[in-house]
């Protein structure tokens, strides 16, 4: 198994750095597997609207003033977290 951030980095979930020197660019996501994240996009889209905590944790981002596809990734790469722990671990409830 991976570890968390090794697999978010391989679906594409992680936040990717753009610095150079003493510039600090934006972190963007990119490259990965392109069909799980995109499945796990779409399954984060249907969290925020049916999940109680997920949707807490999205609206949380969301008040706090982030962009509704920076709050999705994030949401998408909680779900993602949640699905290795709960492999990792099969005792472990996912959430709910």
């Amino acid at each position: 198994m991976l570890e968390d951030n090794a697999l978010a980095a391989l679906i594409g979930l992680a936040p990717m750095n753009n610095d150079s020197g003493p510039k600090i660019g934006k972190r963007f996501i990119r490259g990965g597997r392109a069909s799980v994240r995109s499945a796990l996009y779409m399954a984060a889209v249907s969290a925020c609207r049916c999940n109680p905590v997920l949707k807490h944790f999205y609206k949380r981002l969301r008040d706090k003033g982030k962009p509704f596809k920076v709050a999705l990734i994030a949401t998408a790469r909680k779900l993602l977290i949640a699905l290795n722990t709960a492999l990792k671990n099969p005792q472990f409830q996912p959430v709910q």
